[in-house]
This record gives C-alpha cells, structure tokens and sequence, in this order.
C-alpha cells in the first residue's frame, strides 16, 4: 500500500472497519521502547501519510492511531506497529475505560518518580 525508507503500511487482514491499517517499521522491534530513534520521522510520516489518505479517501469522521505493546496491553504481535483505524458517527466501537482518579497529592507523586527517571537518562 505505501512504503518509505523506514517503514511499510498495509491493511490489517482482521480489521476493525475496512480500511484498517497497519505502520510497520522495517526495523524490528518488539516493542515502541525498543524503536530506535533515527526511524520515528520516517515511521511517523508513513503514520501521517496513511491517515490523510484515510480521511480523504474513506471520507471518515475520525480515525484512532494506537499500539498496543506487551501481553497485558493486548499485543499478539511482537514487532511494533501502528494501528491507523476510521471511525465514523454511530459505529458502536468503543475502548471501555475504567477512568480512575488520583488522590491526594498521588499526581505529584508519579509525576516525580517519572522525572526522576527521565533526569537520570537524560
């Protein structure tokens, strides 16, 4: 369907609606930590590319853009991909979300512990 120096884009062969399709860098990596970084410019215009095509072409209300990495984030495939699907008005598909809130002083908490990572990797 679409190719560049750092990635490939197909239709997802079990779609959620026709038009589904999947960012697959060239690279492998099983996860999105593991992506090197010299080939997000090059994944994320495929991204762009196929999700502009997409709302154009299929006419869509919308579209999601998600990846799922790791077992209990409901990966089966264990090369990382972008997952580029439409959406449209009334389609009944839904990402049931149990939304928690935060007690007090807990955002901070995470907050610090993840800068704290981040400023010990920077």
């Amino acid at each position: 369907m679409y190719q560049n120096n750092d990635a490939i884009a197909i239709l997802d062969i079990r779609p959620i609606h026709s038009g589904h399709a999947l960012i697959i860098p060239k690279v492998q990596s099983n996860t999105f930590l593991e992506l090197p970084a010299e080939s997000f410019s090059g994944i994320m215009e495929a991204t762009q590319r196929i999700s502009r095509a997409m709302v154009a072409g299929l006419q869509l209300d919308g579209f999601n853009i998600f990846s799922n990495n790791g077992a209990v984030a409901g990966q089966s495939v264990f090369h990382f991909h972008w997952h580029v699907t439409p959406r449209y008005k009334n389609d009944n598909v839904r990402f049931d979300l149990a939304l928690k809130q935060y007690s007090d002083g807990q955002m901070a908490l995470f907050g610090q512990h993840i800068r704290e990572f981040i400023n010990r990797t920077a």
